[in-house]
């Protein structure tokens, strides 16, 4: 307007994201230019990037989900049942079953929208200003930013050397005395490289945290592709009190839409976790599709030792085309490409097929998808990294 006084210039405490409108209120520090977090979501024939399970529910099955999620309808003028105590229950049944433990009781179990939101409220209930996590390096991307959101210190140790980016009890145990940490994360399998922990990583990192009361998670997004005879950690849980094992049902049961994760823990844990809960986090028709799921479990996870055959056959072609590959127990390859990561990442989306650039270059990562995405996968790499 004629006369008016222009808004005034941004100053250092604005946003420093490009594009970002003058007058926007200032964000913490800490976030301003971020970026967040996010894989490509391309449409393309092969989408092998994110580790998703190939196969989705049958139409029966779909029906049947459907009507649970009609049943659940009735009731949304309520708010859900905030302890969900009957898909805890289940989720201890199915644990049992997969991994030869007692069912956990309900009152050890917790669930949440996806193991991301469940690795959130860990780092929000044992976190926050003065306290660190430690991690160990190539890792899953969105550890440093649960703690960043908590105000929790991240750190970070460094795996062991390429292919096996193996973890040993000593690495370990080093570095929780080298960092003092309030909560270690490790990941059996690890993302990005496949890497399982054997359990006496696990017990040593829990043993040496225990003087100082601190939290030991094993995250176990990928324990259903692990190779026979590699044990879950959820073995050690009657040992170590301060040891918590989170796991999801998006990748074994195809529920990667459903945002359904979850952990098994010392009540006590569980117990502090749900402190720090949004209210009425969990919705209806989430409880009402992840029970349905658990109870059709035959079906949805049919197609593991599927996953696994083709994940192991597509890693003993690509070392005989002369690939280094690391060794994998998750339904994911990570492997060194011949020429520029960048080229060969773009050459792949050329063709069709997606995955991801993710970890240190100049390594890649391809998931494990239907026979047919898996072909198209080791033709197009022919094509764009011939020897």
């Amino acid at each position: 307007m004629p006369g008016s006084t222009p808004p005034a210039p941004l100053d250092a405490r604005g946003p420093s994201a490009g594009g970002a409108r003058a007058g926007l209120p200032a964000p913490r520090p800490d976030l301003a230019g971020m970026e967040p977090y996010g894989a490509p979501q391309i449409h393309v024939p092969h989408l092998l990037n994110v580790n998703e399970n190939p196969f989705g529910p049958s139409e029966a099955l779909a029906q049947a989900m459907g009507e649970a999620v009609r049943t659940a309808a009735l009731d949304l003028h309520r708010y859900p049942d905030r302890e969900f105590e009957a898909l805890r229950a289940d989720l201890g049944d199915y644990l049992a079953e997969e991994s030869g433990i007692p069912a956990p009781r309900p009152e050890s179990v917790w669930a949440a929208n996806g193991s991301n939101e469940v690795m959130h409220q860990l780092m929000l209930a044992f976190g926050g200003p003065g306290r660190t996590a430690l991690g160990f390096t190539p890792h899953y991307s969105m550890y440093p930013e649960y703690a960043r959101d908590t105000f929790t210190s991240w750190v970070t140790a460094e795996r062991g050397p390429a292919p096996d980016f193996a973890l040993t009890a000593a690495q370990v145990s080093d570095a929780i005395a080298r960092h003092d940490p309030h909560i270690v994360v490790l990941a059996s399998p690890n993302n990005p490289t496949g890497t399982a922990l054997d359990l006496e990583v696990v017990r040593a990192a829990a043993a040496a945290l225990a003087p100082c009361a601190g939290l030991l998670v094993v995250d176990e997004a990928y324990a259903e592709f692990r190779r026979a005879g590699v044990p879950s950690p959820l073995e050690l849980l009657p040992e170590f009190p301060n040891l918590v094992v989170t796991r999801t049902m998006s990748k074994a049961f195809a529920l990667a839409g459903g945002r359904i994760g979850y952990m098994v823990a010392d009540p006590g844990i569980v117990d502090l976790v749900r402190i720090v809960r949004l209210p009425y986090h969990l919705s209806a028709v989430t409880q009402a599709v992840a029970r349905t799921a658990l109870a059709h479990r035959a079906e949805l996870l049919a197609q593991v030792e599927l996953l696994r055959t083709e994940r192991d056959a597509l890693a003993a072609h690509l070392r005989a085309e002369g690939y280094t590959v690391a060794p994998s127990d998750a339904n994911f390859l990570f492997f060194l490409p011949r020429g520029d990561r960048r080229a060969v990442w773009q050459g792949l989306l050329d063709r069709g097929v997606l995955i991801r650039e993710v970890g240190p270059a100049p390594w890649l990562r391809v998931s494990i998808g239907a026979p047919e995405d898996n072909t198209a996968f080791r033709t197009a790499l022919t094509e764009v990294d011939p020897a």
